[in-house]
This record gives C-alpha cells, sequence and structure tokens, in this order.
C-alpha cells in the first residue's frame, strides 16, 4: 500500500530524474496544483503533467533535495531545496543561463494512493532576483 509518505517521496525522486510522465501518474484525475508564488492553480492530472515537462525542458538540471517530509492522516508537509539552471524558453520568456536555489515547502494531500492536491510556498522575488526576470 502507498502512503502518502511514499507518494510524495516518488514525487520528489522522479523530479530528480526529470520524468513528468512519472510524476504525472501519481496524480489524481482531477488534482490541482497551487503554486501560490504564482498566483496560479493548475487543476487536472495532464495539466500538471504537461507544466512539469515544460519545466524540465527550462531547467534540464533541476533537482531537489528534502529537508524535512512529516507526514500527518492524508496530508504530508514537505519541506525542501532545489537547484537548477535557467536555459530553455519558459512561461514565454527567455532563459538568462543564470542557475538558482531556492527553499520552500509544499503540503500534499493524497487520497487513494494518488496527489489530489499540491499547495506550494516558496519566494517568487528569491527566484525571480537569481534567475534575472524583472519583479
Amino acid at each position: 500500500m502507498n502512503t502518502p509518505k511514499s507518494v510524495v517521496e516518488a514525487w520528489a525522486a522522479a523530479y530528480n530524474t526529470r520524468d513528468a510522465v512519472a510524476q504525472g501518474a501519481l496524480y489524481a484525475d482531477d488534482a490541482t496544483n497551487f503554486q501560490r508564488a504564482l498566483g496560479q492553480k493548475v487543476v487536472g492530472r495532464s495539466n500538471i503533467q504537461d507544466g512539469l515537462a515544460k519545466f524540465y525542458a527550462a531547467f534540464p538540471d533541476s533537482s531537489i533535495q528534502t529537508e524535512a517530509l512529516l507526514e500527518v492522516g492524508t496530508q504530508v508537509a514537505w519541506f525542501w531545496v532545489a537547484h537548477g539552471t535557467w536555459v530553455g524558453a519558459f512561461a514565454g520568456l527567455q532563459p538568462s543561463g543564470k542557475p538558482y536555489t531556492l527553499s520552500g515547502s509544499t503540503l500534499f494531500t493524497v487520497r487513494d494512493g494518488l496527489i489530489a492536491q499540491q499547495d506550494a510556498y516558496w519566494d517568487r522575488a528569491t527566484w525571480f532576483t537569481q534567475l534575472g526576470i524583472p519583479l
């Protein structure tokens, strides 16, 4: 049986191999991914997977490390540090070639072995400044 924590661990492992298909398989069909710093809520497994694939195309060396992972019932709080280099077009912008290091946290809700909700918290100004994107 997949515990909520093991689902998030599998999500992180797929992130580190930049495997959007493997990550997509971990979401419920009607899952939501809310990146609070961007103010965007993406709904649906295929839309989430497509966004991940675009991210990995722009940041092909991206990686993420777990600082803490806490499971309570169906929820998992994950504290992380991510790294990468912007080398491909992303969100309509051309790459700067600059690296980033970004700390954040994500609250996952896992039901029936699949991610139903992902709610991420990180600092937009920190990420944009490192990448050379005007605020």
